[in-house]
């Protein structure tokens, strides 16, 4: 699979490269990864990440921005992305072939390529599984920034290698790429530094997040409360993590509301999420997805089959 996807590479002059919408480390990392790598290897073609910008990952790299006429005859790729309905900017159905690189469930098989790896760590570990392939097939060269941005991608979807997706390759990997030259120190500082107001909201959180018996754990964070401590919807991705490391939390729910409807951050150290997560307009990862409800009597539901889940679970 890896080779068809070279091949297809080599074959168009003009690369489009779209990720989910909500970027975090990841997206980034395998969108802006792979743009990188194939302009070190293909100087003579046009290569394109596109999608809105989050601003809390400046500090990786930014997106760019194109006009529709530029999708013709274009090769599209899509990274890390389930389903379409989370691709970040419609337009990737305008280009002439499609490729999905993913390793969530293939729920949604679009595309005229499809390579899914659910044991991959994260959709950067693929990218740079593609480089291998590229290496030893075509002789490519990896750049320091595409190293960077690849190591980030790995870092951030493995919680700095906590969560159980990190595998043996996934370390094996990660020591191929520091072997390159760029400050690991930036990438962990942009990545896990946090502005005092949102340090602020995370005392907030530990301060009111229920919890039953069973450690299914909640917290509710509406509009008035993001005004409050002057915090964008989008800023709270940087928070996911905080109610890990509660004692006795089997599995945790973020919600965050936004103008037209309430953002849902699912977390679990076991118990299954994702299907839950599919209940609510959502999917994503056995134990980390999003959903999306739209009032807070549906967040009520939401929680209530979690703790269900953690009580079977238990």
């Amino acid at each position: 699979m890896k080779l068809q996807i070279i091949d297809k590479i080599e074959q168009y002059d003009t690369i489009i490269i779209h990720r989910h919408v909500r970027p975090d480390p990841d997206a980034y990392g395998s969108q802006i990864g792979l743009k990188r790598l194939l302009e070190k290897n293909y100087p003579n073609k046009t290569v394109y990440a596109i999608g809105e910008h989050d601003r809390s990952l400046t500090f990786l790299d930014t997106p760019d921005s194109i006009s529709d006429d530029v999708f013709e005859n274009a090769l599209v790729i899509v990274t890390d992305t389930a389903n379409t309905d989370r691709i970040d900017d419609a337009r990737y159905t305008k280009g002439d072939f499609l490729i999905k690189i993913d390793h969530h469930p293939n729920d949604d098989a679009y595309g005229d390529l499809l390579w899914v790896d659910t044991n991959a760590s994260s959709c950067s570990e693929m990218i740079y599984e593609l480089f291998v392939e590229g290496q030893a097939s075509k002789g490519w060269e990896m750049s320091d920034n595409a190293a960077r941005l690849i190591f980030a991608g790995i870092v951030g979807d493995t919680g700095r290698f906590l969560y159980p997706s990190a595998s043996v390759r996934t370390f094996e990997i990660a020591g191929q790429l520091i072997k390159y030259n760029f400050d690991r120190n930036e990438v962990f500082n942009g990545m896990y530094e946090k502005e005092p107001n949102l340090l602020h909201l995370q005392g907030y959180m530990y301060e009111n997040f229920v919890m039953d018996e069973n450690g299914a754990c909640s917290i509710k964070l509406s509009k008035d409360l993001l005004h409050k401590f002057n915090v964008t919807a989008s800023d709270t991705s940087l928070l996911v993590g905080s109610l890990s490391n509660i004692k006795g939390v089997c599995a945790w729910v973020i919600f965050v509301e936004e103008e037209n409807q309430i953002r849902v951050r699912l977390r679990s150290k076991g118990p299954i999420i994702n299907e839950l997560a599919k209940k609510y307009n959502g999917g994503g990862h056995p134990l980390a997805s999003g959903a999306t409800v739209y009032s807070w009597e549906e967040a009520e539901r939401l929680i209530e089959d979690l703790k269900v889940l953690c009580q079977n679970y238990n």
